[in-house]
Formats: structure tokens, C-alpha cells, sequence
């Protein structure tokens, strides 16, 4: 792994996203963490309503910035993950890399979940 961002996608976890507010229009930064589970990336949170997510059901563009090995803002566009199996089978593989303490039937009822795709072109 030679890109800088390629290395920071797979070693780093807290990041910045800047959504847009769905009700305001106005632009929404705050930290939290994402995923990579072979190579796709994920943002979720504890089961529970999160802004955040609501933003980025209602403007799937959002801005993920890396702020950890690498400073650099990257265009990424979320897809909210409904289908129960798939959110099962993602959410199951992040609480593995959590460690594995967590309530799965919980984080698959009640957590956010989306997909995020980087545009890097």
C-alpha cells in the first residue's frame, strides 16, 4: 500500500464527516468513527436517532475527513443499509473487530448504518 490515503483508510478509525443539515442547509462537522472491512467502508453508531444520520439519509453527500496519520478531506457519498440481513452481516463483523461486547440484535435493530463511497477521482 503506497497511497497515503489507501495506508490511512486501513490503520486509522476516528475520522470527522461534514454532513448537511436537513432541516438548516447548513454544513455539520463531528467526529466519530469508521470501519473497513476489506477494503468497504463504514460509518455506525450505539443503537439510538443520530443527526448525522438523518443528514445523510436526506443529502447522501457528506464530507469524510481523515485526521489521524493523514489530514485530507475526500468527497464520499452514504448509502443507509436497511435490509436486515445486510445489516446483520455488516454489523456482525464490526462488533467482531470491536471485540465483540455488544448486543448484535440491538446494533441491528437500532443502530445507523451506512456504506460510504470515496470519491477520489
Amino acid at each position: 500500500m503506497s497511497d497515503p490515503i489507501d495506508q490511512a483508510l486501513h490503520t486509522d478509525m476516528v475520522i470527522d464527516i461534514t454532513t448537511i443539515g436537513r432541516h438548516s442547509g447548513q454544513a455539520r462537522r463531528i467526529e466519530i468513527w469508521f470501519h473497513n472491512l476489506a477494503g468497504q467502508l463504514y460509518i455506525t453508531g450505539l443503537p439510538g436517532k443520530r443527526d448525522w444520520y438523518a443528514n445523510m439519509v436526506a443529502e447522501p453527500n457528506f464530507t469524510f475527513h481523515l485526521k489521524d496519520s493523514l489530514q485530507t478531506d475526500i468527497p464520499a457519498r452514504a448509502r443507509p443499509i436497511h435490509a436486515e440481513a445486510e445489516r446483520r452481516r455488516v454489523m456482525a463483523q464490526i462488533i467482531a473487530k470491536l471485540g465483540g461486547e455488544r448486543d448484535l440484535a440491538a446494533w441491528v435493530a437500532g443502530s445507523p448504518l451506512v456504506e460510504v463511497t470515496l470519491d477520489r477521482s
